[in-house]
């Protein structure tokens, strides 16, 4: 279903390496209100919603989602591309290094691997789309925390910014998402017993 096209959503070139900050950066990569996370939520959690609109911002907002996780990722390589064993051992990233040497792992900024438990799908849309709506704005205030810690950095700012809106954004139609989903579901159900079905249809017919 998806047509891979072989560039960034959003331009990335970092000229300065800085092990500390991809340390850091990792977070949104595999933490728990990373980008893996809220892609794989948000595409497990369409195929329950009520409404085809719902669906199609999850699929919309989920597939986004992995692209801003090549971005994450790009971030991180280039951020510790042609670095030294030692200056990543300095950064704290020693034991990251002995596992994965230049990979980009999916984890946290303290380490932790991810986690699908992180996921949150519970099978109810309004519960759903709520977790939705609180993963977007954990996710803004960590790019905004990102921001604060690489401010020295334009090049790493300039990005963290832009993936910091698209939050904003995802935010704005998770909300929209979420009164259809409540309307739809508030909508009355009219039930009817065999005799009056029978008799409609009956009408029906005659009048054509």
């Amino acid at each position: 279903m998806w047509t891979y096209n072989k560039m960034l959503q959003y331009p990335i070139n970092i000229k300065t390496r800085n092990p500390e900050m991809a340390k850091v950066i990792i977070s949104q990569y595999g933490g728990p209100d990373g980008e893996l996370a809220a892609s794989l939520r948000y595409l497990s959690q369409r195929f329950a919603m009520p409404d085809q609109k719902a669906k199609a911002t999850l699929n919309d907002i989920g597939t986004e989602e992995l692209a801003h996780l090549e971005m994450v990722g790009t971030l991180v390589h280039q951020l510790t591309e042609g670095v030294c064993p030692d200056e990543l051992k300095k950064a704290g990233l020693g034991p990251y290094y002995t596992d994965h040497g230049v990979d980009i792992y999916p984890q946290s900024a303290a380490g932790v691997p991810f986690d699908a438990n992180c996921l949150a799908c519970k099978g109810d849309a309004i519960a759903n789309l709520q977790e939705d709506l609180a993963a977007e704005q954990k996710a803004r205030a960590t790019y905004e925390k990102l921001i604060d810690l690489c401010a020295d950095e334009p090049e790493v700012v300039d990005v963290l910014r832009y993936l910091r809106q698209r939050e904003i954004v995802h935010f704005q139609r998770f909300g929209e998402a979420l009164r259809g989903v409540q309307d739809k579901m508030a909508e009355k159900k009219f039930y009817m017993n065999k005799q009056c079905r029978n008799t409609l249809e009956s009408n029906s017919s005659n009048s054509q």
